[in-house]
C-alpha cells in the first residue's frame, strides 16, 4: 500500500530511529558516495548522446542503474541537503544556496561516525563549505579550494586530495564523499576533453562531464584497491545533485524550473546484496540518507537497496522567495509528472521525456499528484536565514553565477509564473553579479530593463536604489526608495537600505533612530547591525557601538569585517584583553591594518607584555601618512 503523502514529505525524521537495533553484517563496507554537480541524466551513462562515460558506465554495469531518479531541489545545497538527511527541503528548510542546514537534522556522517565508520568529505565549490551546515559528522571536511578567492577546484584536484586521504592508516571502515563541480559553467573542459573551437555550449558542457567521469574512474579503482587491502567489501552511491537547462525550456542553467533536464539526474547504486540491473520506478536522491545507513547495518527501511513505488516530489523555490514569483513544486508518479506554478501542468515523461505536450490538469490530474501537490508546504517568504548572508557570501555565489537577493520579495496572487519570465534569467543573474561586485554604472540599465519586464520586482528596485546611492545621485536614489517603498509599503527592507542611503550622507544622524528601530524588528539583519555599530561609534556612544558590532559579529562569524573598528572600541572601554583579539583578527590585506598596529602595540603597552617592544617596532615599520605622526607622539611608546 502507498504511503501518505504526508509522511513521504518527510518533515521529520523517517523511522530510522536511533533506537531501532541495528541489522547485524561482517564486516561493514566501507562506503564511497560521489555526488556529480550540474549532471543531466542524459549527459552520462550508457545511453547518453555525444560523450563517452566509460567510468560511470562501468558502475552500472556492476549495479542497479536508476533511470528515473530525481533531485529534491535544482540547487547544489538544498539538494545535497536532501542527500544527506533523507528529507525534502521542506523538512530540513534549505530551498536556497547560501543558507545554512540547522544542526537538529540527523545527518548521515553523523550517524556512520556512530557507527564506527572513518568520515571524510571532499568539495569542489564554496556553496558546500562547511559554513553551511553539512560537516557535521566528518573527521575530515576538506573545502579549501586553493585560496581566499577561490570558489571552486576541479575533479583532478578534489580526487588527489580524496586518494591521499584513502592511503591513510585506518582499520575503521572507511566513509567518503566527494563531490565533483566541473560541469557548472562557464563550461571550460581540459584537454583533451575540450571540443573543437566555436563548438556550440553543449559540447564545452559533455567535455565537462567527460572530464569529471575520468576523474571518477581514478576515485573508484583508488576506492575499490583500499576495499581489497582493509579485508571490507565495497559499497558505491553515485548521483548527480541536479542538471543543466542548456536552453531547455529556455532555461541556460538551472535553479529557476522544474523540468527533467534539472530534475531528472543520473544515479547508480553499487555493493553487496545490490543486483546488477536498471529501476524505472521514480525515486527520489534523497533515499541516498537511507541507503547509507542500509550499507552501515543501521535499517533497511526506504533504502534504494530494495526500491517501493512512491510519489516523487521536486521543488524550485528560488523565484519565489527571491522575486515574489509563483512558488513551484513537481510531483512524479510513474509515468506522469505534474508541475504546480499558479496552474498546473502534467506531462508524460515517457512519451513526451522532453515535455513538449501539457496534458492539462484539470480531470486528467491523478488524484496522487494532486495530494502531493496540495500537502507540500511553501516556505514563508523571507525566511530568518536570508537575513544573515554576508557579502562575502554573496560575492562567492555571484561569482559561481548563483543569485542573491537583497530584499524580501512581495509575494501577490497575481504573481508570475516563472516559465513565463525566462527572457530576463539572464539579466538577473548578470545584475547579481554587477551589483556584488561594486560595479553600479553598469548594473543600473540591466536593472531597468528587469522592472520594464517585472515592475512589481521589489529586489531589482532596491538594488538601483542602492546603485544610484553608492554613486552619491541622492535625487535619483531617493526616487527609486520611494518606487520600492509603493511596490512594498510594509517592507523593512526599504527601510533599512533608505537607513543605509542616509548613512552615507551629510544626513546620516537620520539613519540612527531608523536602525535602532529596525534591530528590533529584524534581530537578524547583519548590515543593521554593522551600519549601528559604526554609526555609534561615531556619535562617541562605546558601550552602545560595541554592543552592535558584537551583534554583527555573532552573525558574520569568519567573515565579519569590522574586527578594528572592535578593537578600537575595545581599547577606548579600556576592555584590553578584548581589544588584543579583536586588533589580532584584522588581516594584513585589511587597508587599516597600519592603524591595526598602531593599536595594538597601544594595547600591548598598557598589558605590560613581554613582547611590547615588538609590537611597537612592526607598528613603525608598517607605518603609513596616517600613523607616522600619531607613533611619533604616542607617550606610551617612549
Amino acid at each position: 500500500m502507498r504511503r501518505s503523502i504526508l509522511v513521504l514529505l518527510a518533515l521529520a525524521a523517517v523511522s530510522c530511529s536511533r533506537d531501532a537495533r541495528p541489522v547485524q553484517r561482517s564486516p561493514q563496507p566501507s562506503i564511497l558516495l560521489v555526488t556529480l554537480d550540474t549532471t543531466r541524466a542524459d549527459a552520462i551513462g550508457p545511453e547518453a548522446t555525444g560523450v563517452s562515460t566509460p567510468a560511470f558506465d562501468a558502475l552500472v554495469a556492476r549495479g542497479t542503474w536508476f533511470r528515473q531518479a530525481y533531485t529534491a531541489a535544482p540547487e547544489t545545497l538544498p539538494a545535497h541537503a536532501s542527500m544527506l538527511t533523507g528529507l525534502y527541503p521542506a523538512g530540513h528548510g534549505v530551498h536556497e544556496n547560501g543558507r545554512s542546514l540547522a544542526d537538529v537534522h540527523d545527518v548521515a556522517a553523523a550517524r556512520l561516525a556512530e557507527a564506527g565508520y572513518d568520515t571524510a568529505a571532499f568539495v569542489s565549490a564554496y556553496v558546500l563549505g562547511r559554513q553551511f551546515g553539512l560537516a557535521r559528522g566528518f573527521t575530515t571536511y576538506d573545502d579549501e579550494l586553493g585560496g581566499r578567492d577561490s570558489v571552486e577546484r576541479s575533479s583532478k584536484d578534489t580526487t588527489d586530495r580524496a586518494i591521499a586521504w584513502l592511503e591513510t592508516p585506518s582499520d575503521k571502515p572507511r566513509f567518503l564523499w566527494v563531490h565533483y563541480f566541473d560541469p557548472h559553467t562557464p563550461y571550460e573542459p581540459p584537454a583533451p576533453f575540450a571540443p573543437q573551437r566555436n563548438a556550440p555550449g553543449r559540447a564545452a558542457y559533455l567535455g565537462e562531464v567527460a572530464s569529471m567521469d575520468a576523474q571518477l574512474a581514478r576515485l573508484t579503482e583508488a576506492f575499490d584497491r583500499h576495499a581489497v587491502s582493509s579485508g571490507r567489501p565495497a559499497a558505491f552511491i553515485v548521483a548527480a545533485d541536479h542538471g543543466e537547462g542548456l536552453g531547455d525550456h529556455g532555461e541556460a542553467t538551472h535553479g529557476n524550473l522544474l523540468y527533467q533536464s534539472t530534475m531528472h539526474v543520473p544515479m547508480v547504486v553499487v555493493g553487496p546484496d545490490v543486483l546488477p540491473g536498471s529501476v524505472d520506478e521514480p525515486v527520489s536522491t534523497r533515499r541516498i540518507f537511507h541507503t547509507l545507513l542500509d550499507f552501515a547495518g543501521l535499517g533497511t527501511e526506504h533504502s534504494l537497496r530494495t526500491v517501493s513505488t512512491e510519489v516523487v516530489i521536486g521543488e524550485a523555490m528560488k523565484p519565489y522567495l527571491e522575486y515574489g514569483w509563483q512558488p513551484q513544486i513537481m510531483a512524479v508518479d510513474g509515468r506522469r509528472k505534474a508541475i504546480f506554478a499558479g496552474r498546473t501542468e502534467l506531462f508524460d515523461i515517457v512519451a513526451d521525456p522532453g515535455e513538449t505536450r501539457d496534458l492539462g490538469a484539470g480531470g486528467n490530474l491523478p488524484s496522487t499528484l494532486r495530494k502531493a501537490l496540495d500537502d507540500y508546504p511553501v516556505p514563508t517568504s523571507g525566511e530568518p536565514a536570508v537575513e544573515a548572508m554576508s557579502d562575502e557570501t554573496r560575492r562567492n555565489l555571484a561569482s559561481l553565477g548563483y543569485v542573491s537577493a537583497t530584499a524580501r520579495p512581495v509575494v501577490r496572487r497575481d504573481a508570475p509564473r516563472p516559465v513565463d519570465m525566462v527572457a530576463i534569467f539572464d539579466d538577473i543573474e548578470r545584475a547579481s553579479t554587477l551589483f556584488v561586485r561594486g560595479q553600479y554604472r553598469q548594473v543600473i540599465p540591466v536593472l531597468q530593463g528587469i522592472l520594464d519586464a517585472d515592475p512589481h520586482n521589489l529586489d531589482a528596485a532596491l538594488r538601483m536604489a542602492t546603485a544610484y546611492s553608492s554613486l552619491g545621485q541622492h535625487g535619483r536614489a531617493v526616487e527609486m526608495f520611494r518606487r520600492a517603498a509603493t511596490i512594498a509599503p510594509e517592507s523593512p527592507d526599504v527601510r533599512l537600505y533608505l537607513a543605509l542611503h542616509y548613512a552615507r550622507t551629510d544626513e546620516w544622524p537620520r539613519a540612527v533612530p531608523m536602525l535602532e528601530g529596525l534591530v528590533g524588528e529584524m534581530p537578524r539583519r547583519l548590515a543593521a547591525w554593522e551600519m549601528l555599530g559604526l554609526l555609534a561609534m561615531r556619535e562617541g556612544r562605546t558601550p552602545r557601538a560595541i554592543e552592535a558590532l558584537e551583534r554583527a559579529r555573532a552573525l558574520a562569524g569568519a567573515s565579519f569585517a569590522y574586527d578594528l573598528e572592535l578593537g578600537v572600541l575595545y581599547l577606548d572601554a579600556r576592555r584590553l584583553q578584548e581589544a588584543r583579539a579583536s586588533l589580532d583578527r584584522v588581516p594584513a590585506s585589511h587597508p587599516g591594518y597600519p592603524m591595526a598596529l598602531f593599536k595594538r602595540a597601544q594595547v600591548s603597552v598598557l598589558l605590560n607584555e613581554p613582547d611590547r617592544a615588538a609590537h611597537i617596532a612592526r607598528a613603525r615599520q608598517h607605518a603609513d601618512a596616517t600613523t607616522r605622526p600619531l607613533i611619533a607622539n604616542e607617550r606610551l611608546f617612549k
